[in-house]
């Protein structure tokens, strides 16, 4: 491998990008499409890239276009790109040589956010282990609910059930019905099952590990697992509240349903566009309101080094207290009894800032390759680069220079702030002099 591809943060993405190439090259196969044609390569690559950047997004139908071949590659493209390449290389390489070098520990660092080398092998293990246990248990409800309610075979209910739930785990959003969840609105085992998914893996393995180890004790919580769990709590019930209130009376959405099928509809699409994917209404029906609220959490997203996309909800509530303390003329950021360092907030800023730049490019490019409107477009874009792989019913009408756009988001959006953050943090370096201090103005 050349020398400039060594250091952790250009081989991850290069990584990825190698499991997208290989992952289109499977899809292009004939025996991977339902006809038994191969897919055109535009069609392999935009499936690929949303599997492995586990997005969701999708320029073709996956229950009928794909046959259960392409669905199973479409399933292991999911699983690897929600566990991290360089993760699921790490694990491998454990099991051949049973050590790590440091410059693998390193790269298998950057991706988990672990915060010392010494942790990265027991990480990378319970990691695995957690994440096949839970995967396991939802598959386990789903299969005896999709045999039990909707009378299907025990072979269909099986792999509909492993299929969604390591699509939901992985926030993924690929599902084998062509309109996603919108026939189970009203179900709570399927909806409430894949939601419990959906937020368990949006919260990040090493917030998952310190939970198992100190969910008793949340004082003795990190200030990164206090800001994602309260974080993602808090975004949950506003979520849920603000998308069931605005559509409790729209005849698109919720309005003919009853009561209680509104209300586990409201609280599956309150929960999905933390990058989950999957949607029990109609995205292109849904009030203006709703549209532009769905925005705003899905461009948060979820936890740091888990299968969420987005700034990461860490970011978001770290630049709020930035924000506070500010306000109050204070010197320090606090979150309870902690101090957060400097470089850190300048990180958070960074991603953020790069995050809105993101979006507003690719929502331009869109705009500019196309005559949609604005709406239906940054809700398009947005999706992409949070990879939450919601959309309003547009991404298979774009054209090929706006596909590979969307191809493009989801690749930083999956990678890039993994990348721009590790680079960050292993750049960081004190110079041996300060220069002379100017205020510009501010505001």
């Amino acid at each position: 491998m050349p020398r400039a591809l060594r250091h952790p943060t250009r081989l991850l993405p290069t990584a990825f990008l190698a499991a997208l190439l290989v992952g289109t090259g499977l899809l292009m196969l004939p025996v991977a499409r339902a006809t038994g044609e191969a897919a055109p390569p535009l069609v392999a690559l935009f499936t690929a890239a949303s599997a492995v950047f586990i997005t969701g997004l999708s320029t073709v139908d996956p229950a009928t276009y794909w046959s259960p071949v392409g669905q199973g590659i479409i399933l292991a493209l999911i699983q690897v790109g929600g566990f991290g390449i360089m993760t699921f290389a790490t694990v491998l390489g454990l099991m051949v040589s049973r050590r790590l070098a440091l410059r693998t520990r390193l790269v298998a660092q950057a991706e988990t956010r672990s915060l010392n080398l010494g942790e990265v092998r027991a990480l990378l293990v319970r990691v695995l282990a957690m994440m096949v246990g839970f995967e396991l248990a939802v598959a386990a409800v789903l299969t005896a609910r999709f045999r039990a309610a909707y009378d299907d075979s025990l072979p269909t209910a099986l792999w509909h059930g492993v299929f969604h739930a390591v699509s939901a785990f992985n926030n993924a959003g690929f599902s084998l019905y062509s309109d996603s969840f919108m026939g189970f609105v009203g179900d709570p085992w399927i909806c409430g099952t894949v939601a419990v998914a959906v937020v368990l893996g949006g919260l990040g393995f090493p917030v998952m590990l310190e939970l198992y180890r100190e969910w008793r004790k949340p004082r003795y919580w990190s200030i990164h697992t206090r800001l994602t769990v309260w974080g993602s709590a808090t975004l949950l019930v506003i979520g849920i509240g603000a998308v069931t209130a605005f559509e409790w009376s729209n005849p698109a959405t919720l309005g003919p349903l009853n009561w209680w099928q509104s209300l586990v509809g409201g609280m599956f699409s309150g929960i999905s566009p933390r990058t989950a994917g999957f949607n029990s209404i109609d995205y292109a029906a849904v009030r203006p309101e709703t549209l532009a609220f769905t925005n705003v959490l899905m461009f948060i997203g979820g936890g740091s080094a888990g299968t969420s996309g987005g700034i990461k909800v860490t970011t978001f509530f770290l630049l709020a207290f930035v924000i506070w303390a500010e306000v109050r003329g204070e010197d320090d950021v606090n979150v309870g009894a902690r101090r957060v360092p400097t470089p850190t907030v300048r990180q958070a800023v960074t991603v953020a800032l790069l995050g809105v730049g993101t979006v507003a490019a690719g929502t331009l490019a869109l705009l500019l390759l196309t005559d949609l409107p604005f709406d239906r477009v940054l809700f398009e874009a947005t999706a992409a680069f949070s990879t939450a792989g919601l959309s309003t019913g547009i991404t298979g009408s774009l054209p090929a220079a706006g596909q590979l756009t969307l191809v493009a988001l989801m690749f930083i959006g999956r990678v890039g702030t993994i990348t721009v953050a590790s680079a960050i943090a292993l750049r960081h370096r004190k110079l041996r002099y300060r220069r002379p201090e100017e205020q510009p103005i501010i505001g």
